[in-house]
């Protein structure tokens, strides 16, 4: 006796309550990171236009931007951020305070420096500082923990840096970028190259964030045919079967 065409398409009904689930969480990766795209997008079009713009005084100034400022640095109160080896020199980002007439002080990310500090060029008296604002962090559960009694951190995290230090600073700080190409950082898994030249090596450009979100969402989508095609394939031979 033929079975109903009806009663072969409910076979298929309980499947569907496990593929459509799958079906709309892939869409949605999707869609997100093409919303991610427009997001990023804009954001790198916006750093690119602050970027591009002449250096604005430090005051309360969009991350990243181009800013400058005039003080005294407090070379007695410089600490250590993070930890970078350059060919075979343990070494670390040197940030010293910069104190300003008429404001809080200035976290000032002067450049690389060894970790035992040798060579290091401390200018004295009024000094001009330019590069772009660096937002404050926040240290994350897998961050290492900071030591403030040897004024070594490793989170960029202003007010914690202040307080070891006991100052007010501002709520960002500024990263000094000099002159001349980028470093290379070598291959995969390399080490950048022996520093040669006057210390602190400050950084060479400005960030620029990566925007791998189209390739995501192409990735995203194309599961989602993917998907479909093996579901259906599957419904078919259901059917026939």
């Amino acid at each position: 006796m033929a079975v109903p065409a009806s009663l072969h398409w409910r076979r298929l009904i309980v499947p569907s309550f496990f593929a459509l689930p799958v079906l709309a969480v892939l869409l949605g990766l999707g869609s997100w990171q093409l919303q991610r795209l427009s997001w990023k997008t804009a954001l790198l079009a916006d750093l690119a236009a602050a970027q591009a713009a002449p250096p604005a005084q430090a005051v309360a100034p969009a991350p990243y931007a181009h800013i400058t400022a005039n003080g005294r640095f407090r070379h007695d109160l410089e600490v250590l951020l993070g930890v970078e080896v350059r060919g075979t020199v343990l070494g670390a980002r040197l940030v010293t305070p910069l104190e300003r007439e008429g404001a809080a002080p200035l976290l000032v990310e002067r450049g690389w420096v060894p970790q035992d500090k040798a060579g290091v060029v401390r200018p004295e008296g009024a000094v001009t500082v330019t590069g772009y604002a660096r937002p404050s962090e926040s240290a994350g559960a897998l961050a290492a923990r900071d030591s403030p009694a040897q004024r070594q951190f490793f989170t960029f995290d202003t007010m914690a840096i202040g307080a070891a230090l006991g100052i007010a600073p501002a709520p960002f700080g500024l990263t000094v970028v000099g002159a001349g190409p980028a470093r290379s950082e070598g291959g995969f898994g390399a080490s950048p190259a022996p520093h040669r030249g006057a210390l602190p090596d400050p950084a060479r450009g400005f960030p620029a964030p990566r925007n791998p979100h189209l390739g995501y969402a192409i990735t995203w989508f194309g599961l989602a045919i993917a998907w479909v095609v093996i579901f259906a394939l599957w419904g078919w031979r259901r059917l026939r079967g």
